[in-house]
């Protein structure tokens, strides 16, 4: 992970959107870092959680499949949204501890198209 990720950070999502991260921890146990935060949106609504995780890969530059946001709830009448976030060291362990719900909710058009893809080649 790069130096971008201090804590109270400010880092631009760009399209109005930024993620300032209040706390990090380091899980060795399982592999991850453990991010916890704010997202800012204002003017517009939350964005979708698969937006989102694109957007924090390319800008910390870590692969997609390695980062999965567990919890984004937006606090009422504010353009902010609370973030709890993993990134794992690598896509295997990241499949082996967060739970198919979790993998679901983050997947973004492509990796819902290469599946279905897999699929009808295997079928």
């Amino acid at each position: 992970m790069s130096a971008t990720t201090q804590k109270g950070r400010l880092i631009d999502l760009e399209d109005g959107i930024t993620l300032e991260i209040i706390d990090e921890r380091q899980n060795f146990l399982l592999g991850r870092k453990e991010l916890e935060g704010y997202i800012y949106h204002s003017g517009k609504g939350t964005p979708a959680i698969p937006v989102l995780r694109e957007k924090i890969s390319k800008k910390l530059g870590i692969n997609l499949k390695n980062i999965y946001i567990r919890s984004l709830k937006t606090e009422y009448g504010a353009s902010r949204s609370r973030i709890l976030l993993h990134v794992y060291n690598n896509q295997k362990t990241a499949e082996e501890y967060e739970p198919k719900y979790i993998i679901e909710r983050n997947k973004t058009l492509q990796e819902e198209i290469e599946e279905a893809e897999k699929k009808e080649k295997k079928g």
